[in-house]
């Protein structure tokens, strides 16, 4: 979907993206983590344009960027940013239309897309739409920002910082809101944020920046276990990174064959193949049972798993 080939932005002496090149592919959820000042959200803003690259380019769906007016260009990617963005003279309906209606939508098309979104994000079309920012809590006037990002059907959505202004329980509902969203729609997602764990919980594969420059761009778990580089292997954080490492991995990828049961007994205590080898380590550091039946959706037995074997996962390297 997207291809950034050797992508670099000075301003004056200092360069603050350096020789970047990475591929993101259609359909997933890319993560751009570092800290202040590393470029990643000048990174991003290059994509749709909003900030002009020094060198290298973009192609989204094979085509240059270069080619295309950044007006048009814009309205064809979502974009969400850390304030929302919403605008507080408009009604959640017309911010939500707000794209739709610069594409010429006709308004019954426009309408219907307005109440799908809404209910998609839970919010009642009778009772949000005629409302105004100012009237609606942080977590709602975030859904509402990612509704009027994905009205005009974008291909890409692109977040810098989405969920930087919500508290921790609201922010973990909006990540779930988002994975979930993206699995409806298909969207190609690059996200930018500073913090890891935000990275490794929603990221298919994950970019480390750092003074400008991917130290390295991977799947979570290469990032966790072989990080390629000493700032890569900080912000993973050495203390977390077993604990991290047991988040990403399904207990039904982990299941040992045969059964926690003996034999001719009942199952025993069982766990959904889609639980992640920390929740299943809790549960059975909580029951004080040494293992475990997984099962499947379809509510067969995938294996085992024991504490023992748990831990085992979780070393890295």
């Amino acid at each position: 979907m997207i291809e950034i080939e050797s992508l670099t932005k000075q301003y004056g002496p200092t360069t603050v993206v350096d020789d970047v090149s990475m591929s993101i592919a259609s359909g997933s959820i890319t993560v751009i983590v570092g800290t202040s000042g590393s470029g990643k959200s000048t990174l991003l803003r290059m994509i749709n344009k909003l900030i002009e690259p020094t060198r290298g380019r973009v192609r989204i769906e094979g085509r240059d960027i270069a080619l295309t007016p950044a007006p048009l260009l814009r309205r064809k990617i979502g974009y969400v940013i850390q304030g929302y963005g919403l605008f507080p003279h408009r009604t959640v309906a017309e911010n939500i239309a707000t794209v739709p209606k610069l594409l010429g939508w006709e308004g019954a098309r426009i309408r219907a897309r307005v109440d799908e979104l809404l209910k998609v994000f839970q919010l009642d079309p009778c009772e949000y739409a005629g409302k105004f920012p100012y009237q609606l809590s942080g977590g709602q006037q975030q859904r509402v920002g990612v509704a009027r990002a994905l009205a005009a059907e974008p291909a890409v959505l692109l977040m810098d910082e989405p969920f930087g202004a919500l508290d921790p329980i609201i922010r973990c509902k909006a990540q779930d809101d988002l994975l979930e969203i993206q699995r409806r729609f298909g969207t190609t997602v690059v996200l930018v944020t500073h913090d890891m764990d935000e990275a490794f919980r929603l990221g298919e594969r994950v970019a480390v920046m750092n003074q400008g420059r991917v130290l390295q761009y991977d799947r979570p778990t290469v990032l966790l276990t072989r990080p390629m580089d000493p700032f890569v292997s900080r912000l993973t954080g050495t203390a977390d990174r077993s604990l991290r490492l047991l988040s990403l991995i399904k207990a039904g990828e982990a299941a040992e064959p045969g059964s926690a049961a003996e034999p001719g007994a009942a199952l025993g205590p069982t766990v959904s193949a889609d639980a992640s080898l920390r929740e299943v380590l809790c549960d059975l550091l909580w029951r004080g049972a040494a293992s475990v039946s997984v099962l499947r959706p379809d509510g067969t037995a995938a294996g085992t798993l024991t504490v023992g074997g748990i831990l085992a996962r979780g070393k890295p390297g």
